[in-house]
């Protein structure tokens, strides 16, 4: 990153804090006008005090307004205003955050005194923290509350990806294939097995995947530390992200109409044109004197532009929603398309939700009932030959046609001495493979309360998830590589079908005794989940009258068939304790047991304790202020579980398929055989979390600060580290609880909002620092290494374990004089131009024990800065996201800079020559690898990079229009995602996402994240 950008962004929050702070102090000058009107004759002069109702302290800083005009004042640090009206009958508008706004008509006064009301809805915010709610303001623990509508103004698939740059400690990672799901991360890597968070919908456990619409969303919390979570006990380990969805309200029926389309844009690669290609290839060839291929000059294929299309997105809703007194109800529905920017690659959802309430006397009853069919086409299919389009197009050379009618099915691609590439043709596979997943999922719950009296509440509440899926795979004739075996028709089908079982009880007891406000809660779950899948496959399909396939499975031969069933159980028993004395010191102690049917019965049973507590300094008598709010200091320390594992990995697997020879007469008989090995001592896995934070509230709630620092140890980690085959394993690696984990971070959030007159606006910026570390791996092990990774115990997991490059050979006295201590010629085949290596342990030669630790592919840190305002009927939004500090590896330069295989090139590139020697590309050759290398720091760049995530507008129509056409509300809004992007990084994208969390900073063909640009209507009557 060029270092005047690099010396910006490191002083963002210095700069935010300065804006902050300036700006309360200009506006609430004295007489500071917000408008430039000239002066009238007819002018009057009105003065008054604005003062607050709860304290009768005066309230600087309130805007004073005539309203309907743009004449405004605001109050003085003493709470006094002074301003000028244009008319006796002007009104003037009293506003300030936290308060509810004032209007009082002048009528010849001229002096006005206003008493503000706090606005007691905003002030005293609710948050969901799992079987209950708080108030925000008495939380002890870590919770981030993410506004809906931040939510609904992305173009995304999942909620998670929605969710990227909103809160502190949340690390966001995904792509834009259709329905790709994208990876998150709270507070760090937890344990090995690179887990998501516990999703909790309605009260419902359960995952808001593809197949879960974010339009229904109303509120969103995320449970971030151990006391928080901890009444989720054994799932928790992750964090936990509570999602409530829309209810009616009272008044009639209220419809909201939606409708976004967009237009999504895949990055390109730089390549070579054919007349780059043609020279560079040649060059390789010759520099190898090895003879030249007999390339195609007469084809000029840009594989790019044949894969690559303009996308479409489609995100139409519908609600409708109302309720009366002892009632509500909301039902919603959704179709989401998603045409890829990769040719055949889609993805459709349909929607349909109903939740609804209502209350009889001491009784009441709900329900929250949610019905999706998703539909995903995917290009490629699990074979060994298959491609992935992000690579092919750059392994695919341009003098490769994207038709040829010798190759069977008709179809371009690599041939001896003339393309010798393996790369796969996209274009075939896309046409030669059909392949399609649909899943059709119901998930609700019903529950019911019983209130007695005031102060107890029983709750029962039942849930139920199913999934059907469905899975078709058709593989038609042809080929799409070079020297691909000739493979007859081919149909894979399989049925499934998922189920959850959930039953909750619990009891809550409140009340307040003077001071004392005592909150408890008792309760116990029961939750079932049950898997069961049948497949079947044929070969050999028979051709219909159309020239397509019979792809039913009664239809050819070769039969195979196969199936299975899964089931875990987890019951539990849990209880919360909530304290508060006087609004002042306040304490939440919880426990959970939890026993799960994935572990034996010697260690089924954990129990997951945590406590927090808080002081909130602002509401002693000692203390003063009239700048801060509320100051409130906390502390928490909790216990959470993770059983992430298999159904039946303590258990061995028996194999029943084979058979033995016995006997004089040789008689073959069925046999059993242990293919796995099996632990019957696994336990859980648990996190110990420890939580310093503090919450400030200052100028009238204009700013915000929560700030965060945790340590979270994760003991007994449950994984299956690699063992020799030679032990009769053939199951997988067996698991054990093994390695230990430890999290050490800070974060914080600070925002900023205010009022003056029609224009609203806040900010927020969130940082979090996260260092990862790998305590110890257990099972006797020093070290894991995968790839270019390496993982050892004290250091964070998946560290950069690669050999260290060191310039270029200039001539042959370099290479010759380049010696270890006895003088032995380390790089002696090496030639002129080509990569100096670092011989490590100065042996004389380059192996791979000379390979070292050069870098993480962890970030120093990760930030957020979000924006909003509004003005009259026009509003605006953005949305920065930034990572800072991570060493990645580049895969698509590893491939198209190596020069040993044959592949297209990057563009420009100036390759070392005798004549060109001022460079730091080495020589081109073919079929060497001495400068190809993989494990080299070739590929290693900085991952640095800031984007604008998400930027906004939006118009809504002016009150006396909507109301001339029959409507309560009609917006148009204008939005683009991931369209401007910081960074130094040389691949397609440097916000990439990979599953292995061993090789979490290698980007080998990840599907980027897509420029999107999308337009809505929003309507309500």
């Amino acid at each position: 990153m060029p270092p005047k950008i690099t010396v910006f962004l490191q002083r963002i929050p210095l700069l935010f804090l300065c804006l902050i702070l300036s700006g309360n102090t200009l506006f609430a000058r004295d007489g500071f006008s917000l408008s430039n009107e000239e002066q009238l004759e007819s002018q009057s002069i009105v003065r008054g005090k604005v003062i607050s109702e709860s304290d009768g302290l005066p309230l600087p800083g309130v805007t004073v307004q005539v309203k309907g005009t743009n004449i405004g004042v605001v109050t003085n640090f003493d709470g006094t205003y002074e301003i000028e009206v244009v008319s006796p009958d002007a009104v003037l508008e009293f506003s300030y955050v936290g308060f509810k706004t004032q209007e009082v008509e002048v009528a010849g006064q001229s002096t006005i005194d206003i008493t503000l009301v706090e606005d007691v809805s905003l002030l005293n915010e609710v948050v969901v923290v799992g079987y209950g709610t708080q108030q925000k303001e008495d939380l002890t623990s870590a919770i981030s509350v993410v506004a809906a509508e931040q939510i609904s103004k992305r173009q995304s698939t999942t909620v998670a990806e929605s969710l990227q740059g909103l809160a502190s400690g949340v690390t966001v990672r995904g792509g834009g294939q259709p329905g790709q799901e994208a990876k998150i991360e709270i507070r760090g890597l937890k344990n090995l097995q690179n887990a998501n968070p516990l999703y909790v919908i309605d009260g419902l456990v359960t995952s808001a995947n593809r197949d879960f619409n974010p339009n229904d969303i109303e509120s969103i919390q995320i449970l971030k530390d151990a006391a928080a979570a901890a009444i989720y006990g054994s799932r928790a380990a992750n964090g936990v992200i509570i999602i409530t969805t829309k209810n009616g309200k009272d008044g009639p029926m209220e419809v909201n109409v939606s409708s976004k389309v967009s237009f999504t844009e895949m990055p390109r690669y730089d390549l070579a044109g054919q007349e780059e290609f043609v020279r560079l290839n040649n060059m390789a060839y010759d520099n190898a004197g090895i003879p030249r291929q007999d390339l195609d000059l007469t084809v000029n294929t840009d594989w790019q532009e044949e894969v690559f299309r303009t996308g479409f997105i489609q995100d139409q809703n519908v609600s409708f929603s109302g309720g009366g007194n002892n009632s509500s109800y909301f039902v919603s529905g959704n179709y989401f398309g998603n045409k890829g920017t990769v040719i055949s690659t889609e993805f459709d959802r349909v929607s349909f939700r109903v939740n609804s309430q209502g209350e009889k006397g001491i009784f009441s009853l709900g329900e929250n009932l949610a019905l999706s069919n998703s539909k995903s086409n995917d290009i490629g299919a699990p074979e060994a030959m298959r491609g992935n389009p992000m690579i092919d197009v750059i392994r695919l050379f341009p003098t490769i046609p994207v038709y040829d009618e010798n190759n069977p099915g008709g179809y371009g691609y690599g041939k001896s001495g003339v393309a010798n590439t393996f790369a796969a043709n996209p274009v075939a596979i896309a046409n030669l493979i059909d392949q399609q997943n649909e899943n059709f999922r119901i998930r609700g719950n019903v529950w019911a309360e019983l209130e007695p009296w005031s102060f107890l509440k029983y709750r029962l509440n039942v849930g139920y998830e199913t999934s059907f899926d469905n899975y078709f795979y058709l593989r038609k004739a042809g080929s799409w590589t070079l020297n691909q075996p000739v493979e007859e028709t081919r149909t894979e089908q399989n049925r499934a079908q998922f189920q959850t079982q959930l039953i909750e009880n619990t009891l809550t007891f409140q009340e307040e005794f003077g001071k004392h406000n005592v909150s408890l809660l008792v309760g116990n779950t029961y939750q079932k989940d049950i898997y069961e899948q049948i497949n079947g496959s044929k070969r050999n399909l028979l051709v219909n009258s159309a020239g397509g396939y019979f792809d039913v499975l009664d239809l050819g031969d070769q039969p195979q068939v196969g199936g299975f069933r899964n089931e875990a159980s987890l019951l539990s028993y849990l209880g919360r304790l909530e304290y508060n004395f006087d609004d002042r010191y306040l304490l939440n102690a919880v426990l959970r047991r939890d026993g799960s049917s994935r572990f034996s019965d010697e260690h089924k049973w954990g129990n997951f304790p945590s406590l927090s507590v808080a002081w909130r300094l602002s509401n002693e008598s000692f203390f003063e202020s009239n700048l801060i709010d509320d100051l409130k200091l906390r502390a928490s320390y909790g216990e959470l579980g993770s059983g992430n594992i298999g159904n039946y990995e303590y258990l061995g697997f028996i194999n029943t398929f084979g058979a033995i020879v016995m006997g004089r007469d040789q008689t073959l008989l069925p046999s059993a055989t242990q293919v796995r090995l099996a632990n019957s001592q696994l336990r859980w896995e648990v996190l110990k979390q420890t939580n310093f934070g503090v919450d400030l509230s200052m100028y009238n709630n204009r700013i915000g600060l929560t700030a965060d620092y945790f340590i979270a140890r994760t003991e007994d980690v449950l994984f299956g580290f690699p063992i020799l085959l030679s032990t009769g394993n053939d199951g997988g690696n067996p698991i054990s609880n093994a390695a230990t984990v430890e999290n050490r971070g800070f974060e914080f959030e600070l925002s900023y909002r205010d009022t003056k007159g029609d224009f609203e606006y806040n900010a927020s910026l969130n940082f979090t620092k996260l260092t990862n570390e790998l305590v110890s791996l257990g099972s006797g092990l020093n070290e894991s290494i995968q790839g270019n990774t390496i993982t050892t115990a004290g250091q964070p997991v998946g560290m950069w374990y690669v050999l260290q490059t060191d310039g270029l050979f200039q001539s042959e006295e370099e290479i010759q004089s380049y010696t270890s201590s006895d003088g032995t010629v380390i790089m002696p085949g090496a030639q002129p131009g080509d990569i100096r290596f670092k011989d490590v342990n100065d042996d004389g030669e380059i192996t791979n024990e000379d390979r070292a630790v050069v870098g993480s592919p962890w970030p120093d840190f990760e930030m957020g800065l979000n924006g909003n305002a509004s003005y009259k009927g026009f509003d605006f939004s953005m949305n920065w996201i930034g990572s800072f500090g991570a060493t990645v590896y580049n895969g698509f330069r590893s491939i198209i800079d190596r020069f040993d295989d044959d592949s297209n090139y990057r563009a420009g590139i100036q390759p070392w020559t005798p004549e060109n020697p001022n460079t730091d590309f080495p020589r081109v050759v073919k079929a060497s690898t001495l400068n190809a290398r993989g494990d080299s720091d070739r590929w290693l760049e900085d991952g640095t990079f800031v984007r604008l995530k998400y930027i906004g507008v939006g118009y809504n129509l002016p009150e006396d229009i909507i109301e001339r056409i029959g409507m309560e509300n009609v917006r148009f809004s204008l939005s683009a995602q991931n369209i401007l992007t910081f960074t130094e990084y040389g691949g397609l994208d440097p916000e990439f996402s990979n599953g292995n969390i061993f090789q979490r900073g290698v980007d080998f063909g990840s599907f980027p994240n897509l420029e999107t640009y999308s337009i809505g209507l929003d309507l309500r009557f």
